[in-house]
């Protein structure tokens, strides 16, 4: 079996692998990833993968074993592929992931660490799950590797630990448990669709729900589970990124960027973006200077 997996990138030459010297592999790598359009099976791996999706959402359907299910994939979304398990995925456009893979064996031991026991000690395939503990560990590993590793195979490891821990405490609480009640597919796209077109408008449950043709009632659970959040929460994280591309495209002031991804004001925007990005828009302005990888 290859190391990588065929469809995978080439890492970089300052990868973690070339960090440290007791030959043993890394707990935990990470690499940016084309996702090609159309079907394709995926090749196994030998290590547990996450995929965080990277860029606009995606309408994209994945089926490993059993589980199958169908939705639009959002920036910082994550799913799930155990190792030895190969999946097959339809994708509607090209797209990025962030793959992180984790070793089995460090799984295994932090379960019993944590005092589980199988199957809770097992990963089980998942598709759009959001968790921001999971996004900050895949953006330092990123970082990480954009930067060749300047904490060495210490910190990598200790992200690796953290990642486990996270992975095994939301499967226990069943955040990864799979359902098969969501918005059907074209209907998802037709609401996101229209979210996006009318960011800057005061968007109601009820006008949602019109669009994807159902009734309120039936509209709000089934979007949930389509995506992994209650619609407001979409539509602020939409906001928030809208806000977020214009202030690296740096031509607009702060109320004109407000105004345009749906804010009352520049505070507003503030706040919303502190508590979806943890950062300040002069923050994320600044970054522009110096954007990350991938």
């Amino acid at each position: 079996m290859a190391d990588r997996p065929a469809c995978y990138p080439s890492p970089p030459a300052a990868s973690l692998s070339s960090v440290g010297a007791n030959g043993m592999p890394p707990l935990l790598d990470v690499l940016t990833s084309p996702v090609p359009t159309g079907v394709f099976q995926s090749p196994v791996d030998h290590r547990h993968v996450l995929c965080l999706h990277l860029g606009d959402p995606v309408p994209v359907s994945y089926r490993a074993g059993n589980y199958e299910r169908q939705g639009v994939r959002l920036h910082g979304q994550y799913c799930v592929v155990p190792s030895g398990l190969s999946t097959r995925w339809t994708v509607s456009r090209p797209a990025r992931s962030l793959l992180l893979r984790l070793s089995p064996s460090l799984l295994l031991e932090t379960a019993d660490a944590m005092g589980l026991r199988t199957p809770s000690a097992e990963l089980v395939p998942s598709i759009h799950v959001r968790d921001p503990q999971v996004e900050r560990i895949g953006w330092m590993m990123q970082a990480e590797d954009h930067d060749a590793y300047p904490g060495g195979r210490l910190f990598a490891d200790s992200l690796a630990s953290a990642l486990a821990a996270r992975l095994l405490a939301l499967q226990s609480r069943g955040t990864s448990t799979p359902s098969s009640r969501a918005l059907p597919a074209w209907r998802l796209r037709r609401v996101i669709e229209y979210i996006e077109a009318h960011l800057d408008a005061d968007l109601t449950l009820t006008e949602l729900a019109t669009v994807a043709g159902f009734s309120l009632s039936h509209f709000k659970p089934l979007f949930k589970q389509a995506v992994g959040m209650p619609a407001h929460r979409f539509v602020l994280e939409r906001r928030v990124e809208r806000a977020r591309t214009r202030l690296l495209e740096g031509r607009r002031s702060l109320g004109e960027i407000a105004l345009e991804a749906g804010f009352s004001h520049a505070s507003h925007m503030a706040r919303c973006m502190r508590r979806v990005l943890g950062v300040s828009p002069s923050q994320v302005a600044d970054s522009s200077t110096n954007p990350p990888a991938g």
